[in-house]
């Protein structure tokens, strides 16, 4: 192993030790109950789940589940990205076939083949910023944006040097999404997603 490897390793475990204690702290506060948490760039962010944005969830969360197996498909779990104090919990995370939990049941931000996030006005700077720098630097192939206050959808492929070298044109909420030549593999369905 050579000095820089063994830098970046020690670098991510304090990374991953800071982002624990910064989620232990506020875990378990009764104040924050229903409120989602995570840490974008080492800023905690909290949000409450609004209905419109658990509706759009849902929808794409029983679409990805009709065509891969329930296992591989999450909303809502912690996932530690590349960068610094980037302790994610995206609206819609598909993991590649075959992905394992370490240890501690967590899930590695290498084996992220598509993420989803539905714009919350609190924080939808943050998918449309730093999260996306994340997701890219990470590789996920595939990140896609439902903005209700927009009603369309943004979709980003081809991860390379912290950005996406692909965007598409923004898509309209009561459009299908061909992402059948996208690991996806699928079409996705908007005509039901509610504007905000």
């Amino acid at each position: 192993m050579s000095v820089a490897e063994s830098d970046t390793i020690r670098m991510a475990d304090e990374n991953t030790q800071s982002l624990d204690a910064m989620f232990d702290a506020f875990e378990g506060l009764p104040v924050l109950e229903g409120m989602r948490i995570e840490v974008v760039e080492g800023n905690v962010h909290m949000t409450p789940q609004r209905a419109t944005h658990w509706e759009i969830i849902w929808k794409i969360v029983t679409q990805l589940t009709n065509r891969f197996p329930q296992r591989r498909v999450f909303s809502d779990v912690r996932i530690d990205y590349p960068g610094d104090h980037n302790g994610l919990c995206s609206d819609v995370t598909l993991l590649a076939e075959g992905a394992q939990a370490d240890d501690e049941g967590r899930w590695r931000w290498q084996d992220v083949e598509f993420v989803a996030e539905v714009i919350s006005r609190g924080t939808g700077m943050n998918d449309y910023g730093p999260k996306k720098t994340a997701y890219a630097t990470a590789g996920v192939p595939l990140y896609l944006i439902a903005d209700p206050y927009q009603g369309s959808v943004h979709v980003y492929a081809q991860p390379k040097s912290g950005d996406y070298a692909e965007t598409w044109p923004p898509v309209p909420f009561g459009t299908d999404i061909d992402l059948t030549q996208t690991p996806l593999g699928l079409t996705l369905g908007t005509a039901d997603f509610p504007r905000d």
